[in-house]
């Protein structure tokens, strides 16, 4: 049978632009399906106020770069568009910690650190990493919070995905030999989560999706998977057939079926469980491991934010994340901004409640603001918030781990997803050392120090950075792919993204995507001569 494509990608993020270049790369013909829509840089919202263009929500008519999904553990925001997540993460490439590599769910007796390491200078070069050079208030800040933590050698600037040329001067491509397109240089308005319509940040369109088009890459946006089956042979040995539709239309979905001759699932973590689970319970693709669900990550994080008093300091002019620290060797501390027009964001968060559960939680967040009606009314109102607030990251490098549950959905077939502690490591819904870089900062600049409102009133965490689900393993008992990212039981179907991170990376995790992509893309082997 004739195949529309040789590979088709779902979803344009890290592992999924990696997948299109390095295979087109190789010869192949390969088509990207990606729900989201494109964005020029002038299309990226000016204020977060936009939704129609800030917000993910298409059954309500919001087509923007930021989704957010509330689970029963953990509340997620992700990406969305042409270039997945690089479009509304915060630039920053780091590597993973060496916990990391040591976890005991990596597959075989392989060097895992010493196998990416070229992988990751890889990344590092297409991604654009340049270490900040540039001071900010809140970088003084934070190395302030480093000495109180009695770790001021663990501060450092952080290694940025963007382009510190001549503030709001455009050039030639700096990156790529002329290949690239033109960059202009960063202004540093703290926007980069707002969508940065300078061209300085190095987002997926400029590097990977730009050169892979060039190799004949064929990206189609608006464009959802449901649906992914073996053609002939069970387990896709003769090819694969993948519905697809418009996403978040209530009529006229415009259902296409393409083929291809492999599948590379690049959805981010949270799509790829989800349209995995789907395939699996509606029999598409039965033969997936029954582990598929499992030792999903959320990089052990929690957030948290101090609004300032007033304007004396700019923690707005820099770029998202410029600097961080580490309170414990398992723990890594950034201030982040959403710059000037992020006012929107301060609908996340609340007065700052300490540790406890479901039920103590929430009266200890009525409490304070019986106790401070005042401050409760300065977060509540949102103008200004985003010029004059620090949000607070914490990540952690430690073995704990949430379950994607799947059943099926009520409408229109698939799978609904829940989730589920892990009995044996549960992610926490408290870190200690984050409380406290709040209350410091807070007393420190006479700000106010908040939770965020799900942590606050139900006792969920927040992430940015959803991984596993469809982890690396040694075999179909222990993981979904193996150490190339091929799912057992299926020829010719990866799993290159997020959901095939198996232990949590203790920072931004975006390089360490990239560099497992890098590594699976390398083992696809050449197209075979006609």
């Amino acid at each position: 049978m004739p195949m529309d494509y040789d590979w088709i990608v779902v979803g344009s993020g890290f592992g999924g632009s990696v997948s299109a270049l390095r295979l087109a790369e190789k010869g192949y013909r390969v088509a990207i399906l990606e729900s989201g829509r494109r964005f020029r840089d002038e299309d990226f919202a000016k204020s977060t106020w936009n939704l129609r263009r800030f917000l993910w929500a298409p059954a309500l008519g919001l087509r923007g770069i930021l989704r957010m999904t509330t689970f029963r553990d953990i509340f997620i925001a992700s990406g969305a568009g042409v270039g997945g997540g690089s479009l509304v993460y915060a630039n920053t490439l780091y590597r993973a910690k060496p916990a990391f590599f040591a976890n005991p769910q990596w597959p075989g007796s392989v060097d895992w650190a010493r196998e990416l390491a070229p992988h990751y200078d890889t990344a590092e070069r297409m991604l654009g990493a340049t270490p900040v050079s540039h001071a900010s208030d809140g970088q003084d800040l934070l190395r302030e919070m480093a000495d109180e933590f009695g770790v001021p050698e663990t501060f450092t600037r952080t290694s940025c995905a963007v382009y510190f040329g001549e503030p709001g001067v455009t050039v030639p491509d700096p990156f790529f030999g002329g290949e690239g397109p033109e960059r202009t240089g960063c202004l540093r308005c703290g926007a980069c989560m707002v969508g940065c319509r300078t061209g300085a940040k190095n987002t997926l369109v400029k590097n990977y999706l730009w050169l892979a088009e060039r190799k004949g890459v064929e990206i189609i946006p608006d464009t959802e998977v449901t649906d992914i089956r073996p053609l002939g042979a069970a387990d896709g040995a003769d090819g694969y057939s993948l519905a697809a539709r418009r996403p978040g239309a209530w009529w006229r979905r415009n259902g296409r079926t393409f083929t291809a001759k492999g599948v590379v699932v690049a959805a981010g973590a949270l799509g790829t469980n989800k349209l995995l689970a789907g395939c699996r319970l509606r029999g598409s693709l039965p033969a997936l491991s029954e582990r598929l669900g499992h030792l999903v990550r959320t990089n052990s994080e929690s957030l948290l934010a101090v609004t300032l008093p007033d304007d004396r300091l700019a923690p707005w002019k820099d770029v998202a994340i410029s600097a961080s620290f580490h309170p414990r060797p398992d723990t890594h501390i950034e201030f982040v901004t959403y710059g000037r027009h992020g006012d929107f964001m301060s609908g996340l968060a609340t007065l700052l409640v300490g540790n406890g559960t479901r039920l103590t939680r929430p009266l200890r967040l009525l409490g304070n603001i019986v106790r401070h009606p005042v401050r409760f009314a300065k977060v509540t109102w949102p103008f200004g918030w985003g010029r004059r607030t620090l949000i607070i990251l914490v990540m952690q490098s430690l073995d704990n781990a949430i379950r994607f549950r799947a059943r099926p959905a009520w409408f229109g077939g698939g799978a609904r997803l829940s989730t589920e502690q892990d009995a044996g490591r549960p992610n926490p819904t408290y870190i200690e050392a984050g409380n406290r870089a709040a209350l410091w900062l807070a007393k420190r600049t006479g700000g106010i120090a908040q939770s965020m409102v799900m942590e606050a009133l139900a006792n969920i965490p927040s992430t940015a950075h959803i991984l596993g689900g469809a982890v690396i393993g040694r075999d179909a008992s222990t993981g979904v792919v193996d150490s190339w990212n091929r799912a057992f039981g299926y020829r010719n179907l990866l799993v290159c993204d997020g959901s095939a991170v198996p232990a949590n990376p203790g920072v931004n995790p975006s390089l360490t995507i990239t560099a497992l992509a890098e590594h699976a893309m390398s083992g696809v082997p050449e197209k075979a001569a006609p």
